[in-house]
């Protein structure tokens, strides 16, 4: 893998982690301006995230980085922040995702 392979990886990760922060943020937080504020701010940030990872890398690695990153790390903080179960279907949906992405960096 080359450097801009990697760094288009770190920016697809850096995207869905963005993303993760919006959706946490906009069920964390009480006040409305603040909400509504905060979820902005990581849409624009993971935006600007996921097109610098389209300059390193094919759509598809990062639509399925950005994905993949969003939807582990929103399921943690959901389990973790919100006492949100993880049915038995997350954990497929995983094994799934990672076999996709492996599919995809060959």
């Amino acid at each position: 893998m080359g450097r801009g392979n990697h760094q288009g990886y770190s920016w697809a990760v850096a995207a869905g982690l963005n993303a993760a922060l919006a959706a946490v943020s906009a069920k964390l937080f009480a006040s409305l301006f603040l909400r509504y504020g905060l979820v902005l701010f990581f849409n624009v940030t993971m935006w600007g995230c996921y097109i610098n990872s389209l300059k390193a890398l094919s759509s598809l690695q990062a639509t399925v980085t950005n994905f993949a990153t969003n939807f582990l790390s929103s399921g943690v903080a959901g389990f973790f922040l919100f006492q949100e179960s993880l049915p038995s279907r997350v954990s497929f949906a995983s094994i799934f995702i990672d076999k996709m992405f492996s599919a995809i960096k060959k």
